[in-house]
């Protein structure tokens, strides 16, 4: 009898939970061609308005954001590694140089940002635009991009420019090992 109860209220679960949350929607640029890994960094975004270009706007900047995003964690993390890997009394001073190095390449410029793809849909009964854009970043682009701002950068000395190229380059070669 408790089994057969049980049963029973799975079978309920299954069936009824469907219309709890409605029917589960695939938006485009969803799987795995379309998520980061150690090779690109990748992002979609999805924007909507009565406006064709304002949801177009709103799909780029929300794709972008993602990406500088990914970008920024990603070297937040690599620059906590540093810190904790190293007994360096500048070890600090140059993890922060490092972060302000991300945060100025993502402000001004993000490297080698292609367009995966773009699709626009226009719903009548609402009279609205939705756009889905889709961007990635070739990982070692980037990193190479952050090499050479790192060198071009005043507020960075020679000994804490070395030690960002080393970190650089160290994230460079994870990127080349797994083409």
């Amino acid at each position: 009898m408790k089994s057969i109860v049980i049963l029973l209220f799975a079978a309920f679960l299954a069936t009824g939970c469907a219309s709890i949350f409605g029917k589960k929607v695939k938006e485009p640029f969803t799987g795995s061609a379309y998520e980061s890994n150690n090779r690109f960094w990748r992002a979609s975004g999805k924007g909507q308005s009565s406006a064709d270009n304002i949801a177009r706007g709103k799909a780029d900047i929300d794709a972008k954001a993602q990406l500088a995003g990914q970008v920024n964690t990603t070297m937040k993390q690599v620059a906590d590694q540093y810190l904790g890997q190293t007994e360096n009394e500048n070890a600090a001073d140059v993890a922060d140089k490092f972060q302000s190095l991300v945060r100025q390449v993502m402000n001004t410029d993000m490297a080698d940002l292609r367009k995966m793809d773009e699709k626009k849909y226009y719903d009548k009964k609402k009279n609205e635009y939705t756009v889905f854009i889709a961007y990635e970043i070739k990982k070692n682009a980037m990193l190479r991009f952050m090499k050479k701002q790192a060198r071009v950068d005043q507020k960075i000395d020679e000994r804490q420019r070395a030690v960002i190229e080393k970190i650089i380059d160290e994230e460079l070669a994870k990127t080349e090992d797994d083409n």
